[in-house]
């Protein structure tokens, strides 16, 4: 079945214990690359991050939710950011969308060379709570697949199998994107945990699964064969940033009005560059001192 839609599924083995969400993200991935203006290795790296992000958003419970991912390894593109909200909208940030590095010696792409492996990836979830959940673990490769696999194992206590794979085409534009995330459930036996990670040993290659516009269910279906999997929901996935010009005349008021005098002392008005989507928006010398009399008004 050629997938024409960006999707995120959910699917459960009840009685094997096995939770399995997975993604095709190939629609969102290339509006990143086109925004963001990626190089290669840059856009399967933040694909990588937004394709996780996104299955990450749909565990999410209550709508107004949202997880960010952010993974420091002080390499060339380091900071990369990806958030999503429970509908599976993502948005995204990559330090350097120019890093493109020679292949690795195995052939592909070397996302963990322009990521770093000296760092961190953190997981902040906004649960609308009085604080949010933050968990962070050590970078494992930089390859972000097994760095999300050791925080689930350590922050969550979840075992889990994390895969995640963008592929290029000749032009540079993303052929396939996409992902899953399988967790064992406290039910799951030792026969259950022995077929899965026999099943995982056979995949080469997330993107291999997906090159031909498969869905995320054959995705699925065909890495849990042998698995009696229920799909219990649907959800359509897009590249979506929130911003406005309200929002961002919060981000030119918390600049302070010593450092926007100073910027007006060059150019007679302020613009800012939405990291997310690369819209600019542009304030006037007179409406940035009106915002700044009436914030110092309150």
């Amino acid at each position: 079945m050629i997938q024409n839609t960006d999707l995120v599924v959910k699917a459960i083995d009840e009685e094997k214990g096995i939770l399995a969400h997975a993604a095709v993200t190939t629609k969102l991935v290339e509006e990143a690359r086109r925004i963001h203006g990626c190089l290669p290795t840059a856009a399967a790296a933040l694909g990588r991050m937004l394709t996780a992000a996104s299955m990450m958003g749909a565990m999410l419970k209550e709508e107004g939710q949202s997880v960010t991912l952010q993974v420091n390894g002080r390499g060339p593109a380091s900071p990369i950011v990806a958030v999503a909200d429970s509908k599976a909208r993502v948005r995204g940030y990559i330090a350097d969308p120019h890093a493109d590095p020679p292949l690795n010696a195995k052939g592909k792409l070397d996302v963990g060379a322009i990521v770093g492996r000296n760092g961190n990836l953190t997981v902040v979830k906004d649960l609308r709570l009085k604080e949010p959940y933050i968990g962070q673990v050590p970078l494992v490769s930089g390859e972000i697949a097994e760095d999300l696999t050791l925080y689930f194992a350590r922050s969550e206590q979840v075992p889990s199998a994390v895969a995640l794979g963008v592929l290029i085409h000749t032009d540079g534009s993303v052929k396939a994107a996409g992902g899953f995330i399988i967790q064992l459930l406290p039910e799951a036996d030792d026969e259950a945990i022995d077929q899965l990670e026999k099943n995982l040993a056979e995949v080469k290659s997330v993107t291999e699964l997906i090159k031909n516009g498969e869905s995320p269910e054959e995705l699925l279906t065909w890495v849990l064969k042998d698995f009696q999997l229920n799909f219990t929901s649907k959800i359509p996935a897009s590249y979506f940033c929130g911003c406005n010009r309200e929002r961002l005349e919060r981000v030119v008021i918390s600049l302070g009005r010593e450092e926007i005098e100073d910027i007006l002392k060059e150019k007679n008005e302020l613009e800012l560059t939405c990291n997310f989507c690369n819209k600019k928006y542009v304030f006037s010398r007179d409406e940035v001192m009106e915002l700044l009399r009436r914030a110092e008004e309150r």
